[in-house]
């Protein structure tokens, strides 16, 4: 399953941003999260050319949220590339408090092939920065930092290294309420295990977290094992282990484990749960008020049985 471009950023809707005039009215420069991309496969400039246009034609004082979109051969120029020129505009984007990296589908590149950099570069140069979000794990780099002001921070990959996990897990991040992880699987190089999360499952990392997610993941069953007795849980409002490879075992660790029924919500979709453990899960949870989401109950490859259980995405 291929991921889609964001609709939006910051709670504001996302709006492509094309040079010149051709495109008609356009919003104001706050009033929408501004996708800057170019097309790899034509001869349309480069991205450096495109921002520099966008900086001209929209206020850049104005704008709240920028999302970097295809840079040119994404699978062969790092994110530091455009990432760069964001920082070096710094002293006019006065405005900006969410910033997204590698918004590409998989027409433009499969996830695992986005080449990626140290991010936490815009940390440091954007220190009103509210959300920080990266598509693609290949030479992503993220040592421990520490920022006074992110809420929300979102890693989607096919495949996240523990050296990312660690550097993430390691940060001081105090305003922290939203962390989404997407673990993948080791042949796009998640090779993270459960142990790495400890520092987060313990609840002695960001104090202000509600939202987690750990999700697309080959060891969902571990990780929802480790779940079931982590202190973390009992301040949680959203508990999302989805897209990954969760089956009956993982969901009764779930059950079996702390109560959940104080969640206002528990994403579980695209998992491998025979119709009577999802039965049990709804009967558990859902009289309390939890929404459960069980949608996209799937079916393993061949006759493989748990082996033949794959994740939302990978390459």
């Amino acid at each position: 399953m291929s991921v889609d471009h964001l609709h939006e950023l910051l709670g504001l809707p996302a709006v492509d941003f094309q040079s010149g005039t051709d495109g008609g009215p356009r919003p104001a420069p706050d009033a929408a999260a501004w996708r800057v991309s170019i097309d790899a496969y034509e001869d349309e400039g480069t991205w450096e050319e495109e921002f520099n246009a966008f900086l001209e034609e929209v206020d850049p004082a104005g704008v709240r949220a920028l999302i970097i979109g295809q840079w040119g051969e994404s699978y062969e120029e790092k994110s530091s590339y455009p990432i760069g020129l964001v920082i070096a505009a710094a002293d006019r984007l006065t405005s900006l408090e969410a910033v997204f990296v590698g918004d590409l589908t998989m027409e433009e590149a499969e996830i695992s092939w986005i080449e990626q950099s140290d991010v936490t570069a815009l940390l440091s140069a954007f220190p009103a920065l509210v959300e920080l979000g990266v598509r693609g794990g290949s030479e992503l780099v993220f040592p421990a930092t520490r920022h006074e002001r992110l809420r929300a921070l979102t890693i989607e990959t096919g495949g996240l290294a523990a050296q990312v996990v660690r550097g993430v897990l390691a940060s001081e991040l105090p305003a922290l309420e939203r962390l989404d992880l997407w673990l993948g699987v080791s042949a796009y190089g998640g090779d993270a295990e459960v142990a790495d999360l400890a520092p987060l499952l313990s609840g002695t990392r960001f104090p202000a977290l509600h939202h987690l997610s750990l999700r697309n993941s080959e060891m969902q069953n571990e990780i929802a094992a480790a779940v079931a007795s982590a202190p973390l849980v009992a301040r949680l409002r959203t508990l999302d282990l989805s897209c990954g490879t969760l089956g009956d075992e993982g969901a009764a660790a779930l059950l079996e484990g702390q109560p959940l029924t104080h969640l206002d919500v528990l994403d579980l979709h695209h998992h491998f749960l025979t119709e009577a453990m999802e039965e049990r899960v709804a009967r558990a949870l859902e009289p309390h008020g939890v929404r459960v989401d069980l949608s996209e109950r799937c079916k393993p490859w061949g006759d493989r049985g748990a082996a033949g259980r794959y994740v939302t995405v990978s390459e």
